[in-house]
């Protein structure tokens, strides 16, 4: 098994800290979210996007992924946190494991697709000439994807 729980990636944190990471809606950067299967392997230490082991062209989906539309940031009470709406692939037959979201706009870190965080579906998610759908969870201070307690 390779995907080992859901993590930010150590990149995308010292990004954060030089500024590399803008989530503001509307205004910031883009986010892709790509899917891979259970042979992908992703560690703290990944950096960017990989196309290896990537799941294959279907429906809507196509290789890098799709673009995720960001929550503005915000906080409660000591916990900053940004999350994304959640995203469908329509069309598609597709047997994903886990997902790698990445930064397309930064350029601040080793290349234009750095990453920020992986997550582990924790079991194969297959859609059958239908949707594919990533939810996100509740955009709040305990719960959205990404959060700095």
């Amino acid at each position: 098994m390779a995907f080992t729980g859901n993590f930010m990636c150590t990149s995308f944190k010292v990004g954060l800290l030089k500024g590399d990471h803008d989530f503001t809606n509307g205004t910031g950067h883009t986010f892709n979210i790509a899917l891979y299967d259970n042979n992908a392997s992703f560690t703290a230490a990944t950096t960017d996007y990989t196309a290896t082991n990537e799941v294959g062209d279907s429906g809507s989906y196509s290789a890098g992924g799709g673009t995720l539309t960001n929550v503005t940031p915000t906080s409660s009470s000591t916990t900053a946190f940004a999350d994304f709406a959640d995203i469908t692939f329509t069309s598609a037959t597709i047997t994903a494991r886990g997902a790698l979201i990445y930064n397309t706009t930064t350029g601040g870190g080793s290349s234009t697709t750095d990453s920020v965080a992986v997550l582990d579906f924790g079991a194969d998610k297959t859609s059958t000439a239908g949707d594919f759908q990533i939810v996100f969870p509740t955009a709040d201070a305990s719960n959205a994807i990404i959060r700095i307690a």
